[in-house]
């Protein structure tokens, strides 16, 4: 388990090692500042920052009250009956479907059927579609591990279930409620494939969610498969991993600060 432990971070250091030495070199403030232009092989890319946080503010700000709902439902109300198995059932194969399915679904039916067109609206919808599963599990994982005592001492100083379960239950596993958002951030950022089906790709910077646009993961994809441009290719990969890295670093720090400062209140 040692080894395969250090294999797995001998792995992970080598390939953004590797992305990094590649990248850093061809980023200056200009990469971050200056529209794409010849089809990405010179400029920046602004717009395409701007588009990926749109679309994963917009996934995110979707998924994220279904998903933590639905798994409050299941842990703190429903019983063990034939639809709650069907509903776990359910969120553990949607989990298991391969991204593409998910682009030809937000395709059909949001672009076309809902007349979103290629848009952030569409390309969020689908994405929150796609975190779903991770945001349940793992707020549901999260809830459980709160000791019964917890909710027997709010119920028993008069709280409702209700306050018990917002005042008690969350902020006690609010890390697990983030971790399960920082995953879903994570797949969000790094999609391609369904994101090119239901947002586009198109160089530009969106005015609106109704404008399609073109993400990080897209924009790096393209580059590297019609070989535009080897250096905006590994820049790109570079500031993706960077953009990753401060979201992850970011959502751990306020997950401490929370915490913290639920234990002094308490």
């Amino acid at each position: 388990m040692y080894l395969a432990a250090i294999l797995t971070l001998v792995a992970l250091i080598s390939i953004i090692g590797y992305v990094l030495m590649n990248g850093v070199k061809h980023i200056d403030f200009n990469f971050f500042i200056q529209e794409p232009s010849s089809m990405g092989r010179k400029g920046g890319i602004f717009s395409i920052i701007v588009g990926t946080i749109y679309l994963t503010l917009v996934s995110i700000a979707i998924a994220t009250p279904i998903g933590v709902a639905a798994a409050i439902y299941l842990t703190e109300y429903a019983k063990e009956t034939k639809l709650v198995k069907i509903i776990r059932f359910g969120t553990e194969t949607l989990a298991g479907i391969p991204s593409i399915i998910f682009g030809l679904f937000g395709f059909v039916f949001f672009v076309i059927l809902l007349g979103f067109r290629w848009s952030i609206l569409s390309g969020g919808l689908t994405l929150a579609i796609m975190i779903l599963p991770t945001l349940i599990r793992t707020t549901e994982e999260s809830l459980k591990t709160v000791p019964q005592s917890f909710r027997e001492g709010s119920l028993a100083l008069g709280a409702t279930k209700w306050q018990t379960i917002i005042k008690v239950v969350l902020p006690s596993s609010i890390s697990g409620i983030l971790t399960g958002l920082i995953l879903g951030i994570g797949r969000a950022v790094g999609e391609t494939a369904a994101v090119m089906l239901t947002a586009g790709s198109s160089l530009g910077l969106p005015m609106s969610i109704m404008d399609p646009t073109r993400t990080m993961s897209v924009h790096l994809y393209i580059l590297a498969s019609e070989g535009l441009s080897k250096e905006k290719t590994f820049a790109t990969a570079t500031v993706l991993i960077i953009f990753v890295v401060l979201i992850n670093f970011s959502a751990n720090i306020l997950a401490n600060k929370y915490m913290k400062r639920t234990k002094i209140e308490a």
